[in-house]
């Protein structure tokens, strides 16, 4: 069996204890944010508040970032519609979101094909460890600064939408 074992985007433990990071963590009382959408092309991720952008952000992606992710180590950053379903305050990328990557249809595509369609997209920082790695560099996830990622974290609640975008 074919196991990809050492994915940039799996959310391992760090040993920042959430303590020390929601210390450094500014609270946000903006508008809600309803929906989040990335343009792949554009490199920017949109955080918006009914039609209006409220903030914008420059990101990378995974390290073969044109089409669709499609299989479990094919590099691609996913395309459609997702919802965010998971926060991780111990990741191994500073702090991270997921993403509902895959889907019923991710998944059907994948298995027609005799491959898994793989998991575990996060939108996520950095981390000093990956700083210089160049623009597209994760294996299929959403790469912003870590002091983005803060922002994100704080403003993005689950079950929010989010619209990949090629």
């Amino acid at each position: 069996m074919y196991r990809r074992q050492f994915l940039c985007c799996l959310a391992a433990l760090a040993s920042v204890p959430q303590v020390a990071i929601s210390r450094e963590l500014k609270p946000y009382g903006g508008p809600q944010i309803t929906r989040v959408v990335l343009h792949k092309s554009r490199r920017r991720l949109y955080l918006l508040s009914g039609e209006t952008v409220v903030k914008d952000y420059k990101v990378g992606l995974g390290s073969a970032p044109a089409g669709p992710k499609r299989f479990e180590g094919d590099g691609k950053t996913p395309e459609g519609s997702y919802i965010i379903d998971r926060r991780n305050p111990n990741s191994s990328f500073h702090l991270s979101i997921g993403i509902s990557y895959p889907n019923t249809q991710d998944q059907e595509f994948a298995a027609a094909h005799g491959k898994r369609a793989g998991g575990d997209i996060f939108i996520h920082g950095r981390a000093r460890q990956n700083k210089g790695k160049g623009r597209d560099w994760t294996a299929g996830c959403i790469a912003v600064k870590d002091r983005h990622i803060e922002q994100i974290y704080m403003m993005v609640q689950l079950g929010t939408q989010i619209d990949i975008y090629p």
